[in-house]
């Protein structure tokens, strides 16, 4: 009898560790399924968005209660204030805003994050009425995750696919979400743990831990969500929980500091934009808070803190940090230029203007505004060809020393972009992208290439006009008259294949190929008009030449404009249909031909 009562006491003891063991094995199952969760959903509705929410950020933070309050509704969507920041630090780094812009933003992005702890929030919800139990997540997230499973295996079309990935996500972020505050209740019964928790009601102690848990995930939703779940031992007061969140507001920070590294001076200042607004609000916020809980003895902090008194206190830090720091913007940003002074190379860069933004790598984490982006820096790309054909038909008709060089350095930065976006477009290939935006991504590839065979022959046409002019010679008066008339036709070719990239407009793409076919028919004339003056010993051989290098440029030219109309028509088809497409339209279409007798007319040689 006493040989089973003195065994019973290692059986009941190992029985406990058991326990522990697969309580941690829980937690850290519901800790992953939260993080997967969080990030699923997150990247879902950045998809479903389709980089919509990125562009009004971009062109609409100039005032800075609108840059708040834009701030708080892209984090609120995408579920991160981290992801925000990093992608302000990209816009900054890219020239596209400018920092006193990203400060607001900033600002408005740590509101935004709040609104993911209200959200978590709701499995705090206790009570038998119905309503009540419908709101607790246990209840309904079943059945998003079902109608999730129905729109992402069932149905076809992507965005009900995005649709059905946010509910599943939400799903998984809840399932993960009750099953830490489940695997930690039985942890309310344990002394050491319970006491554990008075130690971070220091408020440095309880900092720096929320703020190493935070720089750890990378994340404040998801270190303000562990905090909510290990609330349902009641072990947590109010008193240790203030100073945790704190210090996770501080610890979110590391992200946008780490997006800094290898960035331009600039961007790096936009992330200590992000520390110093946090460092700032948070001592301010621990001195007034402390001081008056100093003499009036708060009685409050000795209460369980709930799932709700987390989101109120991460809401009511936030908010208030930003209505305190928000007219000292301009202060934030003198001490971001105190740490890192303007260099005179940055003064020189202002100086001289930037011909464009960079395409920076950041954006790569969010591909649907990423290929809007591109979309930026072809159109910046399609001007700068614009530009140069512009050039040329002035040269043609009256040489200037300054348009040709102009030529030439267009089409060494053409070259350049051509490289700094075929390598983008490569990266951003590799990654989860919509239909309609892979179509886009294809286009662009397809449409740089265009446009810089463009640009070289462009410089070629230079080269040569800069030959005829350094041993001065001229083209006879008919042979003048008919290089004026190809070299408009060409402009305007080139000027609608820029308008119908830019625009995205099919109807002027439709216009292209009856242009091109004519700009083709007034090559060959042109050359037998050369060759039949050459009989007569009107032309000299040498300027022969230089009309026949130039027309054939001009042609080829018109050539690659007619792809670039092609490649927009693609977009809204198949490439097989696209090719069936263009036949039957040369063969029966009425808008073909009557655009082809219009540029007939417009361009015939007398």
């Amino acid at each position: 009898m006493s040989k089973a009562l003195f065994a019973s006491e290692p059986l009941k003891e190992r029985h406990g560790i058991d326990m522990d063991f697969f309580a941690l094995l829980t937690l850290i199952g519901g800790l992953a399924l939260f993080l997967y969760g969080m990030k699923t959903m997150g990247d879902a509705l950045s998809k479903l968005a389709g980089g919509r929410l990125e562009q009004i950020l971009e062109h609409m933070t100039n005032h800075p209660i609108k840059a708040v309050a834009l701030g708080a509704v892209v984090t609120a969507v995408i579920q991160s204030s981290s992801a925000t920041t990093v992608m302000v630090v990209g816009f900054v780094n890219s020239g596209i805003m400018k920092l006193s812009q990203a400060v607001g933003v900033i600002m408005g992005a740590n509101i935004g994050t709040t609104i993911t702890s209200w959200v978590l929030s709701l499995t705090g919800i206790e009570g038998g009425n119905f309503f009540l139990r419908m709101l607790k997540p246990s209840s309904f997230t079943p059945v998003l995750a079902a109608v999730g499973a129905v729109f992402l295996i069932f149905l076809k079309n992507n965005k009900k696919n995005d649709i059905g990935t946010i509910l599943l996500g939400f799903a998984v972020l809840m399932f993960g979400m009750e099953t830490m505050s489940d695997s930690v209740k039985p942890l309310a019964d344990v002394p050491e743990f319970t006491k554990l928790f008075t130690v971070f009601e220091n408020p440095i102690l309880g900092m720096v831990v929320g703020a190493v848990l935070t720089a750890v995930l990378q994340s404040s939703s998801a270190s303000v969500g562990i905090l909510q779940a290990i609330c349902a031992t009641g072990a947590v007061s109010i008193g240790a929980a203030i100073p945790i969140i704190l210090g996770q507001n501080i610890g979110t920070c590391f992200t946008a500091l780490l997006s800094g590294v290898g960035a331009g001076r600039n961007a790096r200042r936009a992330s200590l934009v992000h520390l110093y607004f946090n460092l700032i609000g948070t001592i301010s916020f621990m001195i007034i808070f402390y001081t008056m809980n100093y003499f009036l003895h708060f009685d409050f902090l000795k209460n369980a803190a709930g799932s709700a008194s987390i989101a109120l206190i991460h809401s009511l830090f936030n908010i208030s940090a930003t209505l305190l720091l928000l007219p000292l913007a301009r202060f934030i940003e003198k001490l971001t230029y105190i740490a890192l002074p303007v260099t005179k190379e940055e003064t020189e860069s202002e100086e001289a203007g930037s011909e464009s933004a960079s395409l920076d790598e950041r954006f790569l984490e969010r591909p649907a505004f990423a290929v809007a982006q591109c979309k930026s820096a072809l159109c910046e790309m399609a001007k700068l060809v614009e530009e140069a054909m512009a050039l040329s038909v002035q040269s043609a008709e009256k040489y200037h020393k300054e348009d040709i060089e102009r030529i030439i350095e267009i089409e060494d930065i053409v070259d350049g972009k051509e490289d700094e976006l075929d390598s983008y477009l490569t990266k951003l290939g590799s990654k989860q992208l919509s239909e309609k935006d892979s179509k886009l991504v294809n286009k662009f590839g397809k449409c740089i290439t265009e446009l810089e065979r463009i640009s070289d022959y462009l410089k070629s046409i230079a080269y040569a006009l800069q030959k005829m002019n350094k041993k001065k010679k001229k083209f006879s008066k008919k042979a003048s008259s008919e290089q004026a008339l190809i070299f408009h036709a060409a402009y305007e070719i080139v000027e609608d294949a820029v308008s119908c990239l830019v625009h995205e407009d099919k109807e002027m793409a439709d216009r292209i190929d009856p242009l091109a076919e004519v700009i083709a028919s007034l090559k060959v004339k042109i050359r037998k008009n050369h060759n039949r003056r050459l009989e007569m010993g009107k032309c000299s051989i040498e300027s022969g030449m230089a009309l026949t290098d130039i027309v054939n440029s001009l042609e080829r030219i018109a050539r690659h404009c007619s792809n670039i109309a092609k490649e927009e028509i693609a977009v809204g088809t198949d490439r097989y249909a696209l090719h069936r497409y263009a036949r039957l339209t040369k063969e029966n279409s009425e808008f073909y031909r009557e655009q082809l007798m219009l540029y007939q007319d417009k361009y015939s040689l007398l």
